[in-house]
C-alpha cells in the first residue's frame, strides 16, 4: 500500500512538471487576444435632421394603413427566405449547445453476451456489463473559449434572422406601394388618354371645317397612342409588382392580378433618428457583426490555447451479472489520465491560429464596414428625402402654371388666335408633370420608407414568441 501511494505521489508530481514545461515551452508562441475592436469609425454627435416622435418597432404601422400591416404580417410568417433565416439560427443555437457538451464528462454504457460450452455437453451465458468515461481538463480555457464562440454565432443568429425581418418588412412595404403607384398612374394615363381623345375629335371636326391643318389631326393622334403605349407599360408594371409581392408572402403568383385599395399616402412626422452612438446598439445587423466579431476573437483564443497542453481522464470497467458489485470497484482502480503536448507539428497549430487571427480582423473589417454604412444610410434618407420634398414642391409649382398656361392656349386656338403647335406643347408637358408628380411622390416615400429602414431596431415576430 505504501508503494502504491509513494507511486502515484510520484506519478502527479511529475505531471506537474511536464505542465509547468509544457507551459514554458509554448508561452513564447502565445499571443493574447486584443479582447473586443476599438471604435473603427468615428460616430458623428448628430443626424442633420431629426424629429420629436419616436420610431415604433413595427414602423410600417406609422402610414396608418390597415391592408398594409395584414400584408407585412404575412410575410413576416409565410416568407420563405425567412423561414431559411430561422432554421440557420436554430442550427445555430443547436451547434452551441452540442459544444457546451464538451465541458462535461462522457460517460458511455455497454453490455455483452457471451456464451460457452463447457464440458458435459451444457452451455453457460454470462452478460457482462460496462461503463467509460473520458474528460478533459480545460487547464487554459480552450474548451470555454470554443463554446463561448458558438454561443456568440447562436446570438449572432438571432440578430442575423431579426435583419431579414426588417429587411422583408421594408420590401413588402416598398412593393406594396410601387403597386399603388403603377395603378395611380395607371388611372392617371386613362383620364389623359380620354382627355387627349377629346381633343382629337375637337381638331379633327376643325379639319373637316377646313379650320385647321391635317398636320394637326396626325400630331395630336401620336399624342394618343404614345399615352396609351405608357399605359400598356403601366399595366405590366401593375403585373410584376403583384408577381413580387405574391414572392415575399410565400405564394406563387395569381394570374389575376389587381390593385390595392391603398393610395400613396402622405408622408408621417419625421421620426426621432437619436444620437448616431445609439444606432450601433439598435440595429440588428451591427448587433450581428459585433457578435460574430466577439466570437472570432474567442476562435482565435481556442486556436492558440490548442498549443498549449492537454490533459484528458479516462475511466473504464466492466463485470458480469454474476458478481455486479465488481463494477464500480474496478471503476475507481482504472482512472487514468493522459497528457499530451504537441511538440512536432510541421507548423498546424500555428498555421491555424494564423488563420483564426486572419479571421478576427476579417470581421473586424466587416463591423467597421457595416457601422460606417449604417451611418450613411440614416445621413443619406434624410438628405435625400428633404431634397426630394423641394422637388415635390416644385413640381407642383410647375404643374399649377402648365395648367394656366395651357388653358389660356387653348382658349386662343379654338378662338382662331393662335396654333396648335403651342397647345400640343403645352398639353404634353402637363401630361408629363403629373406623371413625373406621381413618380417623385413614390420616390419621396421610398426614402421614408428606407429611413425607417435604416432606424429600425428590430422587432418579435411570432416566431420568436412560440
Amino acid at each position: 500500500m505504501l508503494a502504491n501511494n509513494l507511486l502515484l505521489t510520484l506519478a502527479f508530481r511529475a505531471l506537474a512538471v511536464l505542465l509547468l514545461l509544457a507551459a514554458v515551452l509554448v508561452s513564447g508562441c502565445f499571443r493574447p487576444t486584443d479582447g473586443f475592436a476599438p471604435d473603427l469609425v468615428h460616430a458623428p454627435e448628430s443626424f442633420s435632421a431629426s424629429g420629436e416622435q419616436a420610431l415604433a418597432d413595427r414602423w410600417w404601422t406609422e402610414f396608418h394603413d390597415p391592408d398594409l400591416n395584414a400584408v407585412v404580417q404575412q410575410a413576416l410568417e409565410q416568407n420563405f427566405d425567412l423561414k431559411t433565416a430561422w432554421q440557420l439560427l436554430e442550427e445555430a443555437k443547436a451547434l452551441a449547445e452540442s459544444q457546451s457538451a464538451s465541458l462535461f464528462p462522457q460517460v458511455e454504457a455497454f453490455s455483452e453476451a457471451e456464451a460457452s460450452r463447457a464440458a458435459a455437453g451444457t452451455s453457460d451465458e454470462v452478460l457482462r456489463l460496462g461503463l467509460s468515461a473520458e474528460y478533459e481538463v480545460d487547464l487554459w480555457g480552450r474548451i470555454r473559449s470554443e463554446t463561448d464562440a458558438a454561443r456568440l454565432r447562436a446570438e449572432a443568429g438571432l440578430e442575423a434572422y431579426r435583419t431579414a425581418a426588417v429587411s422583408l418588412s421594408a420590401e413588402v412595404v416598398r412593393t406594396w406601394y410601387q403597386l399603388a403607384e403603377a395603378c395611380a398612374r395607371l388611372r392617371l394615363l386613362q383620364d389623359q388618354i380620354n382627355a387627349n381623345e377629346k381633343i382629337l375629335s375637337l381638331i379633327q371636326s376643325r379639319f373637316e371645317n377646313g379650320q385647321s391643318d391635317r398636320a394637326d389631326v396626325i400630331r395630336q393622334d401620336q399624342l394618343l397612342e404614345s399615352t396609351r403605349e405608357q399605359a400598356h407599360a403601366a399595366k405590366s408594371a401593375i403585373s410584376v409588382f403583384n408577381h413580387q409581392l405574391a414572392v415575399l408572402l410565400g405564394r406563387s403568383f395569381d394570374k389575376k392580378t389587381g390593385c390595392p385599395s391603398s393610395r400613396l399616402p402622405g408622408l408621417p412626422p419625421i421620426p426621432e433618428t437619436g444620437v448616431p452612438s445609439q444606432l450601433l446598439s439598435r440595429r440588428p445587423d451591427v448587433r450581428e457583426a459585433r457578435r460574430r466579431l466577439q466570437a472570432a476573437d474567442k476562435d482565435l483564443a481556442g486556436a492558440q490555447i490548442s498549443r498549449y497542453p492537454r490533459l484528458s481522464i479516462t475511466a473504464s470497467a466492466s463485470t458480469t451479472d454474476q458478481d455486479p458489485s465488481e463494477l464500480f470497484s474496478d471503476w475507481l482502480r482504472s482512472v487514468a489520465a493522459n497528457l499530451v503536448l504537441p511538440v512536432v507539428d510541421a507548423g498546424r497549430l500555428r498555421a491555424e491560429a494564423d488563420a483564426a487571427e486572419a479571421v478576427k480582423y476579417q470581421r473586424l473589417y466587416e463591423y467597421g464596414q457595416i457601422v460606417a454604412e449604417a451611418f450613411q444610410e440614416v445621413e443619406d434618407a434624410l438628405v435625400q428625402e428633404k431634397k426630394q420634398k423641394d422637388r415635390v414642391r416644385s413640381l407642383r409649382r410647375q404643374l399649377d402654371l402648365a395648367q394656366k398656361a395651357g388653358r389660356q392656349l387653348k382658349d386662343r386656338y379654338f378662338n382662331g388666335a393662335g396654333n396648335y403647335i403651342d397647345i400640343l406643347s403645352a398639353l404634353t408637358d402637363e401630361q408629363q408633370i403629373r406623371r413625373d408628380l406621381l413618380g417623385a411622390r413614390l420616390q419621396l416615400l421610398e426614402y421614408r420608407i428606407a429611413l425607417y429602414r435604416a432606424l429600425a431596431g428590430g422587432f418579435v415576430t411570432r416566431q420568436e414568441e412560440n
